[in-house]
């Protein structure tokens, strides 16, 4: 009876979660779950971390099909050892009957050892999975079906041996792009699609060259000087490394991980984060490199001789709090795309458009820093997700300062301490986040915290932590908003994941009672811009207070609309959410408060001096400019 009351309970929840907002958007919820979910944790887990035949391959029964075709042979192009950053051609051949529903799978085991992981099948029996083994105890990082091969299912590539009575086999060839995720990988044919997968063969576990490589650094601010800079990245190797930067100067890193025991989980289902979604994180490095001058250009390497040393790379200090310019990019919920044509958990499907559009800016010297507010990689319990994220954010990242907010996709999860009880983190509870993003916070699972970047103070809240009135944060951002010092830093930006206002209304009355107690702050402290993501869409709004406009934009000899910030009257707000994760719809119906709606892929670019606040809203595709505005002071 507990359990069934368990599960009942998180069922609602999980209608909380896919109901969130009404605004049409990739993630459903089946009703007919309902009829069937006590007795099938498989359905509970695929609408735990959405609606995906792929995310539940765990979950299935694996039946032996070997025997259909007993001269199948999987054979990879790189049978020695793998570089830091591939594409692996995967060729199957032997397949007596090509089939729509022929598939391969690239595995990687928790275990590095993918030759000895079945072995721990009664361990694994302790999560509460009573299927077989999946997949030698861990899930298919990716998987892609032969049929992306057009010359498959006609069998155009046949082999014909006279020895086995002109009996005819087909083959086909598809592509992999794989990276250095540290433990060993193997690619697995199957047929019978993804609801109902059973083994043919596999290929030879196949390592990479160097699997305690350095890898992934990426940059961020530790304060408002810009004369030190965080170089955070990960490698195999638990001894620690160095920066090398500047002339001659060296920095020693701190070493950490975490460990399937930090993760949040449940001892009726387990999460992701701690079952079938785990990965080896390896170790996370972490330097400061001090002693240098803002606004101004130095290079580095880090590693060490020993496993070897990443590339010359050449990166920008941001722009001391207090002087005149910042140029600056800001988005939320970008995720990843895959490189290839591949079925993953969890596909973002515009991040690289964005983060390539992105980094034509970076390295057009036209950008100080980044800011990524919230659902950051959206690995949700899926570790090694974490690896293909920071793989694709490096060329950005690794030049600038990348500073971020934490989301609902890297905190929630039932009775973790998360004001929003959703399992939307698929476990991870906020641990790999704060542990690959070293922000400049108070303290661990506090992080919240401000910087200050030329003429702009911004103030960068957990919109997933208490933030009532007699809370720590709330105490936080009272302090911290009124302490600031206009005649610095003229700008006010607030930023944060989930929304005040937009046209994607939410069913959740916890978001209400967020916008009920912190508004008020901002006015106060006279915000200047509000900027959130959590809705997938671009949408901006008038000068807007309990949900009332106060102040109207004009238009400028350009046509531009113009806030007058000489005469303040309340913040304007810009939801950001469309950097990657399928696009949300506007409704037909829209208040008066809410003056431009983009449904496009894009991030917003910002340049800032004591004056002006310069905005534009940037479509990643076309690189085009769809929405621009202007504060004035």
């Amino acid at each position: 009876m507990e359990s069934s009351n368990w599960i009942l309970k998180h069922v609602s929840l999980l209608l909380v979660f896919f109901l969130s907002h009404s605004c049409s958007s990739s993630e459903a919820f089946s009703p007919s779950l309902l009829d069937r979910v006590v007795t099938n944790t498989t359905h509970l887990h695929r609408n735990f971390t959405a609606v995906s035949q792929f995310r539940t391959i765990n979950r299935q029964v694996l039946d032996d099909c070997s025997a259909s075709s007993p001269s199948l042979k999987v054979n990879i192009s790189s049978n020695s050892s793998l570089s830091d950053e591939e594409f692996v051609t995967v060729t199957v051949s032997g397949v007596s009957d090509p089939s729509d529903g022929d598939w391969v799978a690239m595995i990687s085991p928790s275990n590095s050892d993918v030759k000895t992981c079945h072995l721990n099948e009664a361990f694994y029996l302790q999560t509460g999975d009573t299927d077989k083994l999946p997949l030698l105890c861990h899930y298919p990082v990716k998987a892609q079906y032969m049929k992306n091969d057009p010359n498959y299912l006609s069998c155009k590539n046949k082999e014909c041996k006279t020895n086995e009575d002109g009996k005819c086999t087909c083959s086909g060839s598809i592509k992999f792009h794989v990276v250095n995720i540290r433990s060993d990988i193997e690619f697995v044919f199957l047929s019978g699609g993804f609801l109902n997968p059973c083994v043919v063969g596999r290929s030879t576990p196949v390592s990479f060259a160097n699997p305690k490589k350095p890898l992934y650094g990426h940059l961020s601010s530790i304060d408002s000087t810009g004369t030190s800079m965080r170089l955070t990245w990960v490698s195999g190797d638990k001894q620690p490394q160095q920066i090398q930067y500047g002339d001659g100067k060296t920095a020693t890193s701190v070493v950490t991980t975490f460990s399937q025991n930090d993760m949040c989980t449940s001892s009726v289902l387990p999460s992701p984060a701690i079952d079938f979604g785990w990965h080896d994180p390896g170790y996370i490095h972490s330097a400061l490199m001090t002693g240098l001058k803002p606004l101004s250009t130095f290079s580095y390497r880090y590693g060490s001789n020993s496993v070897g040393w990443s590339e010359q790379i050449q990166f920008s200090t941001p722009p001391a709090g207090g002087s005149d310019e910042l140029k600056f990019i800001v988005y939320g919920d970008m995720g990843k795309t895959p490189l290839d044509a591949s079925e993953e958990h969890y596909i973002q499907p515009g991040a690289l458009s964005v983060i390539k559009a992105i980094a034509n800016d970076v390295n057009s010297s036209n950008i100080n820093s980044v800011f990524h507010i919230g659902d950051i990689s959206y690995a949700t319990g899926f570790l090694v997700e974490w690896d293909f994220f920071l793989s694709l954010i490096n060329p950005v990242a690794s030049r600038v300062s990348y500073m971020t907010a934490i989301g609902n996709h890297e905190r929630d999860y039932i009775n973790s301490g998360s004001i929003y009880v959703t399992p939307d983190s698929g476990g991870e509870c906020g641990v790999p986040y704060e542990t690959y993003f070293q922000m400049p916070t108070a303290a661990k699972d506090k992080p919240w915290y401000s910087i200050e970047q030329g003429s702009v103070h911004f103030t960068i809240i957990s919109t997933e932590h208490d933030w009532s009135e007699k809370s720590e944060q709330y105490q936080w951002m009272q302090k911290d908003m009124a302490s600031v010092n206009r005649q610095k830093t003229p700008w006010l930006i607030f930023m944060g994941h989930r929304q005040m206002y937009s046209s994607c209304h939410s069913l959740l009355s916890t978001e209400e009672l967020f916008k009920d107690s912190v508004e008020p702050l901002l006015l106060e402290n006279k915000v200047d811009l509000v900027l959130v993501g959590h809705v997938h869409n671009y949408e901006r709004t008038c000068s807007v207070f309990q949900g009332e406009c106060k102040a109207m934009p004009t238009k400028d000899k350009n046509g531009v609309d113009t806030y007058n910030g000489r005469n303040y009257s309340a913040p304007v707000h810009v939801v950001i959410g469309m950097a990657g994760f399928s696009l949300d719809k506007f409704p037909d119906q829209v208040e008066k408060w809410s003056l431009k709606r983009i449904s496009e892929y894009g991030y917003f670019r910002a340049h800032a001096t004591r004056n002006d606040l310069n905005l534009e809203f940037v479509v990643s595709d076309t690189r085009e400019v769809k929405d621009s505005f202007h504060i004035t002071k």
